[in-house]
């Protein structure tokens, strides 16, 4: 396989897997423990989703051809942390709406254009670099998605990693198995099934 279709299968299966680990945060709460936030300077789940989907949404649409920045976005709206007014399922469709467009745009890409340059705010990227910067910055918003929701369920919570003092039987499990090249993800989505 060539390298840039290496690439784009594992961009594909990182951003799939941050996803799901956002889902399966997710899926453990409460309705209404999406909309709580700690202090007037924090965002709500609820307000991180829809941060997340507005910029994946202005980002992806129409990726090679338009500025990253859409005109129609409104960055700061999507930080109005707003009242529990949307259903879980209506956050949700939020949520996908995002991914769903991102994976669009991923899908259509060939791999001669990942040297081709695009516009973020009119600053040039190669594809390459949007796709990493998009990496690096979807996660780190799952991450606080993950944190607040751990903290939420707190005793209740089921980890979506290899769980508190069960390092030494996961690796121990691991080096039963035949060396083989894969993405560490596609052990990771089977088990967050």
């Amino acid at each position: 396989m060539e390298i840039h279709s290496l690439y784009f299968e594992s961009v594909k299966k990182q951003f799939l897997y941050y996803k799901t680990l956002g889902e399966k945060a997710i899926e453990q709460l409460e309705p209404q423990q999406l909309y709580i936030k700690t202090n007037e300077e924090t965002n709500s789940i609820a307000t991180i989703i829809k941060h997340l989907s507005g910029n994946m949404l202005s980002r992806w649409t129409d990726f090679l051809t338009t500025d990253g920045e859409k005109e129609w976005r409104n960055r700061d709206a999507e930080f109005e942390n707003d009242p529990e007014t949307e259903s879980k399922e209506a956050i949700l469709e939020t949520w996908n709406k995002g991914w769903n467009c991102l994976f669009e745009a991923l899908n259509n890409l060939e791999p001669q254009q990942l040297s081709s340059i695009i516009y973020i705010r009119n600053e040039g990227h190669s594809v390459i670099e949007a796709i990493n910067r998009q990496l690096a910055h979807y996660p780190y918003h799952v991450g606080q998605i993950i944190f607040y929701a751990k903290q939420l369920k707190n005793n209740d919570w089921h980890s979506l990693s290899i769980p508190k003092n069960k390092s030494k039987s996961y690796n121990a499990s691991k080096f039963t198995q035949e060396k083989s090249i894969k993405n560490f993800t596609d052990d990771e989505l089977n088990r967050l099934k």
